[in-house]
């Protein structure tokens, strides 16, 4: 049986289909599977087992970044197309059966279970392998450790970089957290490196890993963190699916479709359109009710 799962260029939301893929991995034992996907998402699923082909699009004008894909995707007949870009090309292809990603309202999730008709729609999830974790055990120290995501593809998803700092020292001065080393994560390039650096700046004790993990190492490290507070990004995403107690800081985007999906999670909202309209104080008693529920009395 082969699979082809056609997913996004984003990382949050290819992190979010995983959920339908490992529904997949578990109801299908025997399947095969080729995962189409963005070059930045292309982490997320490199070590997904039984994959057996990962086309990564680059994006090119007039839609052509479409063609190679189809090429590959036309000279067989698959079992199954899932199609969470609700592109033309699944209606292109041979196969038995089509799942064609329909936009409608809710969360991210329940529009993709809908997909294949699953209610409730399955959690994400992350794959790594023994290296991934291997590195992620040499560069944390021992200890609590509070992972932040100060960073984000659009600034005004940015939560000020004093409030990130405020909020990791109230967090470590008592209670589960206390004593806790801040871990910062972001992305590869400047932009990500300027917005981390006042944090990094302001807690001279934090691990720096600001553009130094694959993603795989990302979820190894989240899955060694007692917390992880972050602005909507794709790292949150990657977190609650990594099992991390994930707080998800909110202001312009909405956190009804893009809050995050996973086993101990919670937002912080902005009180107006935003991130500056989020105190401190509100995301210090969301992640403090978030610690109280995911940490065993």
């Amino acid at each position: 049986m082969r699979i082809l799962f056609v997913t996004s260029n984003r990382i949050g939301d290819a992190v979010l289909s995983t959920g339908l893929l490992d529904h997949l991995l578990r109801t299908c034992p025997e399947a095969r599977f080729t995962v189409a996907c963005g070059p930045v998402a292309e982490g997320v699923f490199i070590r997904m087992p039984r994959l057996e082909r990962l086309i990564v699009m680059e994006k090119r004008p007039w839609g052509r970044h479409w063609l190679p894909l189809w090429a590959h995707a036309a000279s067989r007949v698959w079992d199954l197309v899932v199609d969470i870009r609700g592109s033309g090309l699944s209606w292109m292809v041979p196969t038995r059966r089509r799942a064609v990603m329909r936009r409608s309202p809710g969360h991210k999730i329940a529009q993709l279970g809908a997909i294949l008709g699953l209610d409730p729609p399955p959690l994400p999830v992350t794959w790594t392998a023994p290296e991934d974790r291997a590195r992620a055990a040499a560069l944390l120290p021992p200890g609590p450790l509070v992972a932040l995501g100060p960073t984000a593809n659009w600034t005004g998803k940015v939560w000020p970089a004093d409030r990130f700092v405020a909020l990791h020292r109230a967090l470590s001065a008592d209670g589960p957290l206390r004593g806790a080393r801040p871990v910062i994560l972001a992305g590869p390039g400047e932009q990500e490196r300027a917005l981390a650096a006042p944090v990094l700046a302001a807690l001279p004790d934090a691990v720096d890993l600001c553009g130094r993990l694959s993603l795989p190492e990302a979820a190894a490290v989240l899955t060694g963190s007692g917390l992880f507070v972050g602005n909507d990004s794709g790292l949150m995403h990657l977190a609650a699916a990594a099992g991390t107690p994930t707080l998800g800081l909110f202001g312009p985007t909405p956190a009804e479709e893009y809050s995050p999906a996973g086993r101990h999670t919670a937002i912080a909202r902005a009180q107006g359109p935003a991130m500056q309209d989020l105190s401190v104080a509100a995301a210090l008693t969301a992640a403090q009710s978030l610690i109280a529920t995911a940490v065993p009395a």
